[in-house]
This record gives C-alpha cells, structure tokens and sequence, in this order.
C-alpha cells in the first residue's frame, strides 16, 4: 500500500501543481497565456466524455441500469450535502458551488489506486465501473451549476427550513427554461455531456481519429493544466485561512460520508465486493481535473485554493491512505 501512495503522490501531474503553487508564492514570472488556459480546459472537457463513451458503448443498457441510476443517485445527493455543509460552516455561495461540483465529481487516479489494491487483495469487480467512472464526473458537475443559477436567480441560499423543499428554497423555480438552458448548454457540461454521448454512439469506430490527440496526450496535457491550476491556486492562498479549521475538517470527514453513503448505493443496486468498494471509492473522492476544468470556465471567482487545495492536499492523500481500506472494510461489512 505504501508503494501506491508514493506512486501517486510523487505523479508527475501531482508535482507540477505543487510546482505552480511553490511559482506562485514565490512571484516567479512563470504565466499561462488565458487562450492556452482555456484550451486546456476544452481539451481535458473533452477528452474525459469521449474516453467514457467508448467505454460505456461495451455494454448494453440492460446490465448497467442499476448501477448507472446508482451513480446519478449520489452524483446528485453529494453536491446538495456539500452545499448543507457549507452554509453551516458561512462560506461564500461561488466557493461552495466550487466544492459541491469538487466533491460530487470523482478522482481518477484515487480510482486507479483503488484498482491496485483489489488486484492486490484478489478482490473481482465489474468491468463496467471503467465507464461509471467518466458517468461520475459530469452529473455532480451539472447539478452544482443549476444550483448556482437556481440561487442567484430566486437570490436565496439552499438550505433546510420552514419555507424550503429539502435544500432548495421553495420560491425556486427548477423547471425555469432558462436556468435549464444555461446550465445545459454552458460550454462545461455541453462538452463533457456531449463528448461521451459521441464516444457512446460513435463506440470502437472513433478510436482511430480520437486516440492519438485525446488519448494518447492526455496524461501530458493534464500536467499542463495542472501547473496552470497551482500558480491560480498560489495566487490565491491567503483566502483559505479565514475557513482554515472549518475546510480542514470538512477535507477529512466528508470522505468517510460520502464514501459510506456510495458502498451503501453499491449494495442496494447489486454490484459485487470489488464494486461496492470502487462505488465507495469514487463517492470518496473529489475532483481534480473534471470539476476545475468545468469551473474555471463557468465559475471562475471560485477560489482554486479551496476546491483545488482541498482535493488534492487533504482529501486525495487521506483517501489513499485511509479512505480505501476503508471503504474495503464496509463493503465487506455490509454484504
């Protein structure tokens, strides 16, 4: 297990956000033109849905339902709990918002380390949590950004009270035309959505022309993006610490939550040992690449040294640490 954590500690893509951070606080002159910025961000959108859609087109609707209604489910469960918690704890709408889409959205190479450890313990698992793994990222993503239009149009904050149904408030309108219209046709969530929809129809056939620049690039134009992600995340550090204690609480614990409420989810749609675990697993983790790449385009006064820092520096290494074995130990528990 140690050999994991290190080895996905000390990625490449891992250390050149540190290494924007460290230009950052150190005001090296180091800058990403915005054009590349936003490129970056459209490719890595993109990128993610169409490697999803091929993947999804292995397997019929019929075997993955459950588990496909299982991952909406908590997909759109984790960003309204994120966003209860962060109006107890009094932070800003824009930085929770941030958080929700963080936290509802899923970590890649947390996923991959959960991979290593079943193989590790000879645990089997379905081999179509591959393609439930891009499903994860796009609809705690969709769900945060109607709830950011929601809000500042009826100018209320979601929480739990007299007036409100559930977290939203009641003088909400969720079938607004408009709401719906930007939040689905807003560049994130047409791209990411629209791109694993392609891949879906499109299946094996679009790996020829899709895989030299969208697959075979993606792992060296994600350390681009994320040493872009560390100098805006640098730049922006003194605003953590009036939510220091508060975040660093919420960065431990909301794992552990969130983490037990998808073995929970993985039960009750039927997946096995293995894939009750990954379900947990992926609920567990927090974003570092969908979620930004979605954020920095459609909310961009959303601090990356809270989203980004907390994903990454707290909740990404206590997952690999902690978190698996854990979610491991439950889902054994709850079979």
């Amino acid at each position: 297990m140690n050999e994991i954590i290190l080895q996905n500690l000390l990625s490449p893509v891992v250390l050149f956000f540190v290494l924007g951070i460290i230009a950052a606080i150190f005001k090296s002159d180091l800058k990403i033109p915005s054009g590349l910025s936003e490129g970056l961000s459209i490719y890595l959108l993109i990128a993610i849905g169409i490697k999803g859609g091929i993947e999804l087109s292995h397997y019929s609707i019929q075997s993955v339902y459950l588990p496909i209604l299982g991952a909406l489910f908590l997909g759109v469960a984790i960003p309204i709990i994120t966003l209860f918690i962060m109006k107890i704890i009094k932070m800003d709408l824009k930085n929770s918002i941030g958080l929700a889409a963080t936290y509802g959205s899923i970590s890649i190479v947390t996923y991959g380390a959960a991979i290593a450890f079943l193989d590790k313990t000879g645990t089997s698992y379905e081999g179509f949590m591959n393609a439930l793994v891009v499903l994860m990222e796009s609809p705690a993503i969709f769900v945060s950004l109607i709830l950011l239009k929601v809000v500042e149009r009826n100018k209320e904050y979601p929480i739990l009270s007299s007036q409100s149904i559930g977290f939203i408030p009641a003088s909400a309108n969720l079938i607004d035309k408009e709401v719906l219209r930007e939040s689905i046709f807003g560049k994130s969530i047409l791209l990411l959505v629209g791109s694993l929809l392609i891949g879906w129809l499109l299946g094996e056939s679009a790996v020829p022309m899709v895989k030299p620049l969208f697959i075979d690039l993606y792992s060296s134009v994600l350390i681009l993006f994320l040493l872009n992600m560390g100098l805006i995340a640098g730049q922006r550090i003194p605003e953590v610490k009036k939510h220091g204690m508060k975040l660093l609480l919420f960065g431990l614990f909301s794992p552990l939550l969130f983490g037990t409420l998808g073995v929970v989810t993985g039960s009750l749609v039927g997946l096995s040992l293995g894939g009750i675990t990954l379900m947990g697993v992926l609920a567990g983790s927090a974003s570092y690449i969908a979620a930004p790449a979605a954020l920095k385009t459609s909310v961009p006064e959303a601090n990356p040294s809270i989203y980004l820092g907390l994903a990454l520096g707290i909740t990404f290494p206590f997952n690999l640490i902690i978190g698996i074995p854990v979610y491991y130990e439950l889902a054994k528990w709850i079979q």
